[in-house]
This record gives structure tokens, sequence and C-alpha cells, in this order.
């Protein structure tokens, strides 16, 4: 059977939250307004499930404001360029996976973000899945004064003032017209282009392993459970709950032995090999079929402490430790976001 392989961006490739650090960068107090909205996100997608709203669209609540403190694309592209940080490994781990199977970025960040990322791994962008928009749109100084006065209310309001806000409001306001087009990648709608990828190719779900690490992959991650391989990398408890495998790494090199059998065998030889490296790293790498560059590779990278590869039994067994890791490469503030 061929094989796909699929991955998120932020998290298991990058290290940044675009969106949050341009938020923080060009907005006052941006980075208290863009968790405050994160957190409204995290309410509407995964407690209140509301019909129509997906995890991660918190980067198109967002945008108005964006225009109203004066970001272009073009400011936005030369951001994400200088302020683009990889995982260690990332590119590499990349390379290697376009070498084994198609490969594809489905990710919640802005075009702007995505295409940086692409040209600074090579990673082709027709393979990307992203958010689609632009911020070359004209304000009005009444309605720009105006969401200057709303993003205090949105720092300092609760969940029913941001309510009002970004779905009574805005929408009136002739800026929220740029709303109207924009389709945020996240939640459903990464399962979504999953499916997509999975039908162009003529694969079903058997066919795909999927590597996310936050709220925004939860769907696609659920989609896959049970049938291909859903794998969290570095995760927090949205990623945790839903993902099959969990791997723990300041390396995205650490994910290459699945991705090295996904390209050849079927989840259940997978799922025997994790328990043995669970076991016994070292006998695990000698007894499955891995390529031996893979697992030569591994070893030398890894030589002194191998990274985690679980299955998940139980989430929170393994939460502590994800989050470490999570925060440690990423920082406190990307981290703990959903």
């Amino acid at each position: 059977m061929s094989r796909v392989f699929v991955t998120d961006c932020e998290g298991p490739v990058s290290l940044n939250d675009n969106a949050y650090e341009a938020a923080a960068t060009f907005i006052p107090d941006g980075d208290r307004f863009f968790r405050k909205v994160s957190e409204f996100d995290d309410i509407l997608a995964d407690e209140i499930k509301r019909p129509g709203y997906n995890a991660g669209d918190t980067l198109k609540l967002i945008v108005p404001f964006l225009v109203a403190y004066g970001v272009t694309d073009e400011k936005l592209i030369e951001f994400s360029e200088k302020t683009l940080k990889l995982v260690p490994g990332a590119a590499d781990f990349l390379g290697i996976a376009q070498r084994l199977m198609p490969s594809y970025i489905v990710s919640t960040s802005y075009r702007h973000y995505i295409e940086a990322l692409c040209r600074a791994t090579g990673f082709p962008l027709e393979n990307a899945y992203y958010t689609r928009l632009s911020l070359n749109t004209e304000i009005s100084e009444d309605e720009r004064r105006r969401l200057f006065r709303l993003r205090e209310d949105v720092i300092e309001g609760d969940f029913e003032l941001l309510d009002e806000i970004f779905f009574q409001i805005i929408p009136k306001m002739e800026i929220g017209g740029i709303l109207d087009g924009v389709r945020t990648v996240g939640g459903e709608g990464k399962r979504l282009a999953l499916m997509e990828i999975l039908d162009e190719l003529g694969l079903n779900q058997e066919a795909a392993m999927y590597v996310g690490d936050s709220i925004t992959d939860v769907e696609p991650l659920r989609e896959l459970k049970g049938r291909g391989l859903s794998v969290s990398f570095n995760g927090n408890r949205f990623a945790l709950r839903e993902a099959e495998i969990a791997v723990i790494s300041d390396d995205s090199r650490a994910l290459m032995p699945l991705l090295d059998l996904h390209s050849r065998f079927g989840r259940e030889y997978i799922i025997e090999f994790v328990k043995a490296y669970t076991e016994n790293p070292e006998r695990a790498l000698e007894s499955f079929r891995l390529d031996f560059r893979v697992a030569d590779k591994f070893r030398e990278l890894f030589r002194d402490s191998y990274p985690v590869i679980a299955i998940i039994d139980d989430p929170d067994e393994l939460l502590e430790d994800s989050l470490d890791m999570r925060m440690g490469i990423r920082g406190e503030d990307v981290g703990s976001l959903g």
C-alpha cells in the first residue's frame, strides 16, 4: 500500500506561534490580547463546541486588529522571515519524509508564515495547507479608533463580552467584511485537508500518518486513531487525549523510526515496535525492520538519552513530561497556548 505523511507545522516543525508573536509585536499588550482570544477559542471549540466554529479561529478573530494597527502583507512576510525558528532537525526530517512518501504540511498558520517556512526548509509550498488571507485592506479612522478601544475590552472582558465583540459588534463593522473570505485551517479544517489529500492520492485512512501537538489537531488525530497512525509530538492535553502514540523530544528526528516503519508497514507492526521500544529502545531498534541508516542515525543523535516514544494509554501519565519539553523548547508563553 502507498503511504502518506501529514504534519502540523508549529510544534512538530517550527518553534513559533507566528500569530501570537505578531500580535505581541504589533498590537499594544498584544501578548495579553492574543492569550485572551486563544482562551476564548479553546472554550468555543472544546467546551461549547459551537457549530461552525473551528479550533484555531483565533487567527481569524484577530485579523481586524492587525489591520487596525497597520500590519500589511509585506510587514507580516518580513516579520515571519526574521522570526522563523525551526525545531532542531526539522529540515532534515522533512527531507527524509519527502524521500519516503508524499508529504504534506497542514497548518492553521497564515500563508505569510508558511511561505517563509517553505523557503527556509525547501518544502514544496504546493504541498502545504494554510490560512489564506490578505491584510492589505482599507480601514476608516473611526473604525481604527473603535478597534483600539475594543482591544482594551477584549483584554479585560469576560466570555460574554468577547462573544458580543467578535460575533455581534465586529461583523457589523465595515472592516468585518474582511473575515468573510478567511477560512482557517484548524480543527475540522485540518481534518478536511487530510481527507482531501487522501482523496487526491486515492488512499484511505490506514495509509496516513499525522503528527500534531495542539487543539487544532484534535480532529485529524481523531480521524486516524485506530486506523492510521496518529502521533502527538510534545503535545498538550488536547493532542495527547486524541493521539495514539506520544513522542517527546527536543529534535524532530525523534520521529524518524515511526516515519520509516510507516512507509513500509501497517499500524499493528508499528504499535508493536513502540511497545518494544518503551521496554528497551536499543533492542527494538535491533529487532524491528528499520532501515539500518535510520537506526544508526537515531543512535548517533540520541546516544546520551533516547526520546520518549510511547503508546498513550493514560494521557495524564505523559502530560507533565510532554508539557515540560514543549515549554522547554518553545518557551512558556508559546508552549502554554492551546
